[in-house]
């Protein structure tokens, strides 16, 4: 067990790395954070910030004489700087269940072989393999390999020219051509696995997205206790087999015949387990910092039910939001994240409302949502 005092090394500068942060510090840790952003929201609230790049040398080997355990709070860190790292200090996850995770194509064989029901795809790497035996992944969506997050690095193809022109438009990488799926709703699961193989789960989160991006996370989801089972479960194999170390998410399709299809897994806390801070015993940042320390895994039971909302920088078109909309309410808790630019599709924040039942909360989480819209487009009317 690494005991609170000690220094624990974080590779990313974003908003999960800062609430990573926040979350080791309560706990009487302090966090030295590598991130080649000068003013990123993990480095304004870390105890020390390392402006280098992932790959540095001194900064690494600063970390590894430092530190007693180093993580990461995006799965596109480059695998040398993790196996660098575990060869002085306690890296989790593993540079092994990261890369699997960094790529479609590994992850999507990873899920079948392990008997997890997938979209159906095919890995594409040369033009070539577009111009036969692809009509019945049509309508479909072409997605790079590598890279790709929030609706990024994929494009919707409905024939095999449009396909041909998409794998073309992102820069004839490795890709994976998915079969478009017609969806009854999307699931999340986030898990926590530790060193002596201990697993536990969060509830589900149901969850909508707009322009590929998580719009709304609604907890627990509105599923019957069967999917709800299945999904945990399914969750749990994937940690178990991938022989995970950390936190980790696994998302999921719910199709109208009530099959349950894996999306995709990040190896790494998830925005759709933001709710976990507000509204469940122990959060999904805190359990990142246990399991990174070897201490016990916290309780992760709810509260209450609590909807999620994301507030991108669109909100912040014709100024600073009206906070007040939110902050009236005494069970709905803001997160903002100190990101000093606010552009459109940018995650800048979050809200959190809790209540006695999901209906409740989603009632307030809307009517919020809907005054802060309703603030922003009244204000650019002004401007206009």
């Amino acid at each position: 067990m690494i005991a609170p005092g000690a220094w624990l090394g974080l590779l990313g500068g974003g908003q999960l790395g800062r609430m990573f942060t926040m979350a080791a510090q309560s706990l009487g840790y302090k966090v030295l954070v590598l991130d080649p952003g000068v003013h990123g929201p993990a480095g304004s609230v870390a105890d020390e910030h390392i402006v280098a790049d992932y790959l540095d040398p001194k900064a690494l080997e600063s970390i590894a004489a430092r530190c007693a355990a180093a993580t990461t709070e995006f799965e596109n860190v480059p695998a040398g700087a993790l196996q660098f790292l575990s060869r002085h200090c306690v890296v989790s996850p593993g540079a092994e269940s990261v890369a699997v995770a960094q790529d479609r194509i590994a992850e999507k064989t990873f899920l079948s072989s392990i008997g997890l029901e997938v979209a159906p795809f095919r890995a594409v790497h040369r033009l070539e393999e577009l111009d036969g035996g692809v009509a019945g992944l049509l309508p479909g969506i072409m997605k790079r390999s590598r890279l790709g997050y929030d609706g990024k690095g994929q494009v919707r193809v409905a024939t095999v020219d449009e396909a041909r022109r998409a794998f073309v438009e992102l820069g004839t990488e490795p890709c994976v051509l998915e079969r478009l799926l017609t969806l009854e709703l999307e699931l999340s699961v986030i898990v926590a696995r530790s060193r002596d193989a201990q697993v536990s789960a969060w509830p589900v989160s149901e969850n909508a997205h707009a322009k590929g991006i998580l719009d709304v996370s609604i907890v627990p989801a509105r599923v019957s206790d069967a999917v709800a089972d299945s999904v945990r479960a399914a969750a749990r194999r994937v940690a178990e087999r991938l022989g995970y170390c950390g936190v980790l998410c696994v998302e999921f399709f719910v199709m109208r015949d009530g099959r349950v299809v894996v999306n995709e897994i990040a190896p790494r806390p998830h925005n759709s387990g933001h709710y976990t801070i507000d509204a469940c015993v122990t959060s999904q940042f805190e359990q990142q910092a246990r399991v990174l320390c070897g201490l016990p895994l916290g309780a992760t039971e709810l509260h209450c039910p609590a909807v999620m909302v994301n507030l991108l920088g669109d909100l912040w078109a014709a100024g600073e939001p009206r906070w007040e909309h939110v902050l009236r309410h005494p069970r709905a808790k803001l997160h903002l994240y100190g990101k000093a630019q606010a552009r459109p599709g940018r995650k800048m924040g979050h809200y959190t409302v809790l209540a006695d039942t999901v209906e409740a909360a989603l009632a307030v989480a809307m009517q919020i949502k809907m005054l802060l819209t309703s603030d922003t487009q009244a204000d650019r009317l002004k401007t206009a």
